[in-house]
């Protein structure tokens, strides 16, 4: 797999307020942390742009809204950003694909001349999922890495329940038989980035 020089890595909505268990229910995933730490620190030691998107609900009772402490990022991200030497930006949306936020993702990319991204953070079926299918629409050559992501067991239609890991399974599915984006690990693409 190739990681090009000037790939941007996109760290989706990895927020407080996703810790907040009583409001989301169980998760999969409790390693998602440490490879969305993995892949931040490469791409600022390479000196690659990293685009941090923050999702500020407009949901009263979301542990997402603007003006709740969960609306912050978590401290780890927290304390990475500003550090890189490469490009970075923050995008700020109330919908699902960080592809309609503020400012406009898709025309910073097309300034500085990137064709590539890499999708971690949460949730893997929701925001994650979403960035990628437009980024793939948009022709961008867009590398999930799965295991930097995390969801939550959700129930549906019907009274369909999946667990967290059935939502991620299916994610990583749809996106790479639908030709949306290659889905992979930390590890490859860490690999690969150096």
């Amino acid at each position: 797999m190739d990681i090009a020089e000037n790939a941007a890595l996109v760290v989706v909505d990895v927020q407080k307020g996703f810790e907040e268990a009583g409001f989301w229910g169980p998760r999969n995933n409790p390693g998602a942390d440490e490879n969305v730490a993995a892949l931040i620190d490469v791409w600022q030691a390479t000196g690659r742009p990293v685009v941090f998107v923050r999702h500020d609900s407009v949901k009263p009772d979301s542990p997402l809204r603007v003006g709740h402490a969960g609306n912050g990022f978590k401290q780890y991200v927290e304390a990475r950003r500003g550090k890189g030497t490469g490009g970075e930006l923050l995008v700020t949306k109330s919908v699902n694909s960080a592809f309609y936020g503020t400012p406009d993702l898709g025309a910073w990319l097309t300034e500085a001349g990137i064709g590539q991204l890499v999708l971690a953070g949460i949730q893997t079926n929701m925001c994650v999922e979403t960035t990628a299918r437009i980024g793939g629409n948009l022709g961008y050559d867009v590398v999930v890495a799965l295991d930097a992501t995390h969801t939550f067991d959700l129930v549906g239609p019907f009274g369909w329940r999946r667990t967290a890991e059935e939502l991620a399974q299916a994610t990583a599915v749809s996106l790479r038989g639908g030709g949306f984006a290659r889905v992979v690990t930390t590890q490859d693409v860490v690999t690969a980035a150096k």
